[in-house]
Formats: structure tokens, sequence, C-alpha cells
């Protein structure tokens, strides 16, 4: 079976594509911090018969890194997918650069750069073992976009972006997708922007676009989870249509 490290898959995005690649059969390791939390999210996917190993823990701590990539090995002789989702704000709710304590920022960039570095060299050896494997560096619209009061989180997504690219020319054998999902209705996003209640898509509206790209394998670059999710059902409604007038 293939196996897959997701980080931040607790709740939300993680969760929600951990449990369509549960239903594929795929073997997982979950990352996030609340242990009692992540427990209960990997107990509900191996109702699908797949085998989950919930390591709960900080990605900044180079030790739970090498935990993840261990359990992955346990698991199989390579990693088939590496997904670094864990995010950090800066600043909660957010705010302009001119307020951004340095520590946030700092935080963010830890968070969402350094440790997502750190685990992708802690995996490399697994993600060449067989197949070449592929890596999803989660990203955002604004590492692309200066919206007002995203600046530090939207800094530390840019270079996570930067570091797939150069990523990707590096290991041309792997996939290396940095993905824009969109804005969710997630924690995250409650949390960034808590008087922001407009209607949003669910995490599991927009899994099917990493779907997608599982199952296409374009090339190493930059795609809009969004996109490819409606591009999707686009496909599949035309083919059911066309089934339909045979």
């Amino acid at each position: 079976m293939p196996v897959a490290i997701i980080t931040g898959a607790s709740k939300g995005l993680g969760q929600a594509l951990g449990a369509a690649l549960a239903r594929r059969g795929w073997d997982l390791v979950l990352d996030a911090r609340t242990a009692p939390v992540l427990e209960a999210s990997a107990e509900e996917l191996r109702r699908h018969g797949t085998r989950v190993r919930a390591v709960p823990g900080d990605v900044t701590d180079a030790r739970h890194r090498a935990g993840l990539v261990s359990a992955a090995r346990e698991l199989g002789g390579s990693l088939d997918l590496l997904v670094s989702n864990a995010s950090a704000l800066g600043a909660e709710p957010l705010v302009r650069l001119e307020d951004l304590p340095v520590a946030g920022l700092r935080a963010a960039l830890e968070t969402n750069v350094v440790a997502a570095l750190g685990l992708v060299q802690e995996a490399l050896p697994l993600l060449r073992a067989g197949e070449p494997g592929a890596v999803v560096a989660v990203s955002s619209d604004a590492a692309a976009e200066a919206y007002e009061t995203w600046g530090g989180y939207g800094a530390s997504k840019a270079a996570l972006d930067l570091l797939a690219a150069v990523l990707a020319v590096e290991e041309p054998e792997l996939r290396v997708w940095a993905v824009d999902p969109g804005d969710m209705r997630t924690d995250l996003y409650a949390a960034a922007v808590p008087d922001d209640d407009g209607p949003r898509p669910a995490p599991d509206d927009v899994v099917p676009g990493f779907l997608r790209l599982l199952d296409e394998r374009p090339p190493s670059g930059r795609y809009a989870a969004q996109a490819q999710a409606q591009t999707q059902a686009q496909a599949q409604a035309q083919a059911q249509a066309q089934a339909a007038g045979r």
C-alpha cells in the first residue's frame, strides 16, 4: 500500500485529505500537536481498514520530524507522499506589519518554512527509495498577492513556495507541488480573520484537487486546488453525460 505523511492532520484540510487517502487504501502517518484530537482522527480513519500511525508533536522539533519518518519507514520501505500542511499564522488575529510581533514572524517562518524543509531533508531517502514520491507544500494565495494584514503569513508561504520550486529542480525524479487550497472554512482561517464569516468551501470540497494531482502527476509546480477540483468535476460531469447519451 502507498504511504503518506501528513502534518497538521487532526482537523481541517489535513484531516480531510487523510480521510480521502484512507478511503483509497493508503497507509498514513499523521501529525498534530494535540494528542487526543489527533488520536481520535486517526481512529476514525482506521475504520477504512488502513494502517494509521498518530504521532503527536510539534514539527519544529527535529526529533519529532525524525519520529514521523521512522513511523513511515515501519509502514513500508518507501514514502509515496509527504504533505507539509501544518501552519502558523504569526499573529491571531492577523495584524498589519507595523503591529506584527517579530517573534510571531519567527514562529511562522519556523513552522511554515524551516520545519517543512527539515521534514523533507529527513524524508528524502524514503521518497527516493521506491517509485519516486511526491511532496506537497500547502501554500496560500497570500504568498503571491498583497493582502492587508497577511504580510507575515504570506511571506512565510512565499518562502515555502520558493523552497518547493528549488527542490523540484534539485530532485527532478520527484513531484513537488506547491498547492494553494484557497480560503476554506477552517479553524485557521477563523483565527486569522475572526470577523469574516462569509461563505467558504469546506476542506472536503477542496480535497479532489489534491487527489487529481496524485492521479495525473503533472509536472512539479504551483497549483490551485480549487481550480483542479472544478476541472475534475467538469470532466466527470461530461463523462457522465456522454455515457448517458450512448
